[in-house]
């Protein structure tokens, strides 16, 4: 029998993995997902979501996808990593991500062929049937120059009154350095916003968020409100460290006949990492949060 369900649970609360079941909306995840949602349906072009590691923009592009699928007319793609050599590679891959690579079988392609044909397909989707198109690139800060200029060049096309591909770059801080430095396509960010950590409170109800969602249906609290503080303080508030140590806290309570998360399970489990080397020194941390 799988730990969670020991405890009461219909499946397991803390995983990393950046499903919009489990996407607690903090003040901050509130406001760049409702403002997102506000420029798709504006068509207004590019979007710009920084963060550090681990402070839910995966997450948050996947809950902006469930909240648009169900309205008519979006269509998303999404690229993962966008490390391309030159510009003809990032041009090639996105016209396999939007799915017109049948022009791919002619070897001599050129670069002004392929923009063309983005153009085009793009002005099919966005004009003759009306979609409103999505490209979210997750992993941002890994474009080059030449990528970003190609999409500058993808964000010129455009109707009298809207942009024919709406754009969402996901990335961590050093996105914002690279950006900085083009004019073109800063005149062209539309909407821009920064994740911060959670603050303590925000960590208490994004633990009992995730434990409602996953089936906790009993009275008593699994973390107490000492374990919180503690989660806190080892965390800083990153969601996905929250998101770590809560299912170890559950695994170690399970295996030692207990039910309850308390502040000394905490700092045994920290304590144990610092022992092995894995624990993150204080200062790299607060040197992290320290940027935002």
């Amino acid at each position: 029998m799988s730990y969670y369900k020991i405890l009461g649970l219909g499946t397991e609360p803390f995983s990393t993995n950046p499903d919009p079941m489990f996407f607690y909306e903090s003040r901050g995840h509130k406001q760049a997902l409702t403002n997102l949602i506000i420029e798709m349906r504006l068509r207004r072009g590019l979007s710009i979501i920084l963060g550090d590691i681990g402070t839910g923009k995966t997450t948050l592009s996947r809950k902006l996808i469930q909240a648009l699928s169900s309205r008519e007319g979006f269509v998303f793609q999404i690229i993962l990593d966008p490390t391309y050599e030159n510009e003809k590679d990032f041009l090639v891959s996105l016209v396999r991500t939007l799915g017109i690579e049948n022009i791919l079988t002619a070897n001599t392609i050129s670069v002004s062929e392929l923009k063309e044909t983005i153009q085009n397909f793009l002005f099919q989707k966005g004009v003759k049937e009306n979609k409103t198109m999505v490209l979210i690139i997750d992993e941002a800060q890994k474009l080059s120059e030449a990528s970003l200029e190609v999409l500058r060049i993808l964000l010129n096309y455009e109707t009298n009154v809207a942009k024919l591909i709406q754009v969402v770059l996901l990335g961590q801080l050093e996105l914002h350095a690279k950006i900085i430095n083009i004019p073109n396509l800063i005149d062209r960010i539309s909407f821009k916003y920064t994740l911060n950590p959670l603050d303590q409170d925000e960590v208490g109800e994004m633990i009992t968020y995730r434990l409602v969602q996953a089936g906790y249906k009993l009275s008593k609290n699994l973390f107490t409100g000492d374990a919180i503080k503690e989660i806190y303080r080892y965390t800083h508030g990153y969601p996905r460290k929250v998101a770590l140590l809560c299912h170890k806290a559950l695994k170690n309570i399970v295996m030692n006949n207990r039910m309850i998360v308390d502040d000394k399970i905490i700092r045994h489990l920290m304590d144990e990492e610092a022992k092995n080397g894995w624990h993150l020194p204080e200062k790299m941390i607060l040197a992290q949060k320290s940027n935002f």
